[in-house]
């Protein structure tokens, strides 16, 4: 049970509309995140991840054909509020955001020091001198020399502008930071550094986390607990410890089987079928055509089952 709660999803469906059908990109999730706690969201590419981000922060494409829910900050649902009034009191002050491509990100024509100040600005909390010296003071935090203020994105290394896009999200001083894919696409050093630098802010501030990633041994560096998306719906939510030493869900289980181990003889396997199409995924578990376990009750739709300490599960074989 989660005390101190700062963030709690119910029943949140984001569906986009295309040629093809109806994607249900993000189809009734719920969970929720305590003060200074970190949750890693994992799971394949195409699973919703992303688009549970976009649901949180409202960022919604212009083929939007279904957004419901409720999301509450601090016991109040922001999902009643208008796109304005949600702008200057949420994103960015309540909820800021890493984009997964740093690059895409940042303004080729905008040097770093006035993007990183430009949330200050923007939602009023700061004059400009004030907002100059608060950007160079979380740069450093960060890792970037005082002196990139004055360059551009396109100066910078990959994890020099991963960097930026993280001091960008904190500069406001939220309490909840959502990174996606915040280590993708940068070699084995800076990941590392990168994840070294996130748990030190983490330790030493009273901020939360939501972590997206597919790389599950990454996770495992930040994680207070654990959830995993399949076909647009939260099929395991559990505490990092328990996740890692006993993950409950078979797609889990298969998703960790498949991770290389440092210091096991062990060869890692493969999750055998297709991801499930979020297109018309039809009725009863989503996993269950990939499944080594179903059976008959797999035909209707999984309910989501409590076990021991909180530990959450979509799946029949718990029932």
């Amino acid at each position: 049970m989660i005390t101190n709660r700062l963030l709690r999803v119910e029943d949140l469906f984001l569906h986009y509309r295309t040629s093809m059908g109806t994607v249900r990109a993000v189809d009734g999730i719920t969970f929720e995140l305590g003060t200074r706690q970190a949750l890693a969201v994992i799971g394949e590419s195409g699973c919703g991840k992303t688009s549970l981000v976009r649901a949180i922060l409202r960022l919604l494409p212009r083929n939007t054909a279904i957004y419901k829910g409720r999301v509450f900050i601090n016991g109040t649902d922001v999902m009643p509020l208008n796109e304005e009034h949600f702008r200057r009191e949420v994103r960015w002050v309540k909820i800021s955001f890493v984009p997964q491509a740093a690059m895409n990100s940042l303004n080729p024509v905008l040097k770093i020091g006035e993007q990183v100040a430009e949330p200050l600005l923007t939602h009023g909390l700061m004059k400009r001198e004030e907002a100059k010296e608060r950007t160079g003071e979380v740069l450093k935090d960060v890792g970037v020399p005082e002196d990139f203020l004055l360059r551009y994105a396109f100066e910078l290394s990959g994890g020099m502008r991963q960097r930026t896009a993280i001091a960008m999200a904190l500069v406001t001083n939220p309490p909840l930071v959502v990174l996606d894919e915040p280590t993708s696409a940068l070699d084995v050093l800076t990941q590392a550094n990168i994840l070294n630098t996130l748990k030190r802010i983490k330790q030493e501030s009273n901020k939360s986390f939501i972590f997206i990633s597919h790389d599950v041994a990454a996770c495992s560096e930040l994680a207070d607990s654990v959830a995993v998306m399949y076909a647009g719906q939260m099929v395991e939510m559990s505490s990092s410890e328990e996740f890692y030493y006993g993950p409950l869900h078979p797609y889990s289980q298969l998703l960790l089987a498949s991770v290389p181990r440092l210091r096991e003889k062990k060869t890692p396997e493969f999750i055998p079928g297709q991801t499930a199409r979020l297109i018309a995924p039809g009725v009863g578990c989503r996993f269950a055509v990939r499944c080594p376990h179903r059976f008959s009750a797999c035909e209707q739709e999984p309910p989501v089952i409590t076990i021991g300490n909180g530990r959450k599960v979509k799946c029949w074989i718990y029932a």
